[in-house]
């Protein structure tokens, strides 16, 4: 039996080549390797948008497409929306009694998205305890490799905490023990240069971009302030285009050799920057073509089947831990079952 890998993504706007490097190209090898379930995590993005839902639910099929056009097979892996998972809820409901709420606090990915998000001391109960919520996709699939960035780290330790408390408390071995995979690949610098690629800040090239928006954003990227003329030595730490080239462009040694030229002077920007647009017009190309193919009744039957499918999988998970606990009431030892 292969390994489970669970990852997803938050459904709150198409994903860009910060994804793509970080977490996409590792799905697609990642699929040929273990059982890959991604999840289209809406619940998870309405601890954010409650009172927005349609940012989250009109995203859902842009992310299913991405997913498709970078090579994400649904014959490989298995793409399900959380919403239309009953037993995830409900897994989230018994491991509540598994975590005190001084535990989530102390949680450091936590703390720092309350600070991020100014919740100050209006935190709302369903974004504190999102990190149970993602024990309970964890378990559920019985996943025992999710990909994550460091700053997730914190999120596998609770879920492994609440997996070998309910183990204990209930004398049983029914959850499993997941562990962490590191990319190893850096977060990519958003095209401002003062901060990482997001989706919020709106400082990503994204796959759907066109042609003409790739050209934009390419051409009004952060350079060295500094490197004013092109005899000016200049600056390559810190500048957006050479990480961009770092990243997409595979001539290593043509890389080096610009750096060396840029940083002694006689290198400009817009040389610089017209190898990217090209490098990256040729990078995204394809995967523009291949999401413009895909249909909306394409997205909706993969959905649908993978959804289909989680459920399933989901629903024999939850039935082993009501068995655990002893509320199966109805089920193989409903002579448990006491009337009051």
């Amino acid at each position: 039996m292969k390994k489970v890998v669970l990852t997803g993504d938050r459904p709150t706007g198409n994903l860009h080549l910060g994804h793509l490097i970080g977490s996409l190209q590792s799905r697609v090898k990642l699929q040929h390797i273990y059982d890959q379930y991604i999840m289209i995590a809406d619940v998870q993005a309405l601890t954010d948008y409650f009172g927005n839902p349609q940012k989250v639910i009109s995203n859902v099929l842009e992310v299913v497409a991405d997913y498709i056009a970078v090579g994400v097979d649904p014959q490989l892996t298995t793409i399900f929306i959380q919403s239309q998972i009953p037993a995830l809820p409900e897994l989230t409901a018994y491991y509540m009694n598994l975590v005190s709420v001084s535990r989530l606090e102390r949680n450091p990915t936590v703390k720092a998205e309350i600070s991020q998000k100014e919740f100050g001391e209006s935190v709302p109960a369903g974004f504190l305890c999102y990190p149970i919520s993602q024990a309970a996709d964890i378990t559920a699939f019985k996943a025992e490799v999710i990909p994550v960035g460091e700053d997730q780290l914190p999120m596998i330790e609770l879920s492994n905490e609440i997996v070998r408390r309910f183990n204990r408390v209930y004398n049983t071995d029914c959850l499993k023990e997941s562990q962490a995979y590191l990319s190893g690949v850096g977060r990519l610098i958003g095209t401002d240069g003062k901060a990482k690629a997001s989706k919020s800040l709106n400082n990503a090239i994204f796959l759907s971009d066109s042609p003409e928006v790739i050209k934009e954003k390419v051409y009004s990227m952060f350079t060295d302030p500094d490197h004013l003329k092109v005899s000016d030595p200049g600056k390559v730490e810190g500048n957006v285009v050479f990480s961009y080239l770092d990243a997409f462009f595979e001539e290593k040694d043509e890389i080096s050799s610009l750096k060396e030229q840029y940083r002694c002077g006689g290198l400009g920007d817009t040389v610089l920057k017209s190898l990217l647009n090209d490098v990256l017009q040729k990078k995204l190309r394809p995967i523009r073509e291949k999401r413009e193919s895909l249909s909306k009744n394409d997205l909706i039957e993969i959905c649908f089947d993978g959804t289909k499918k989680a459920k399933s999988v989901a629903q024999k998970t939850l039935v082993e831990v009501k068995k655990a606990i002893g509320i199966n009431f109805f089920g193989e030892k409903s002579d448990n079952f006491v009337i009051f």
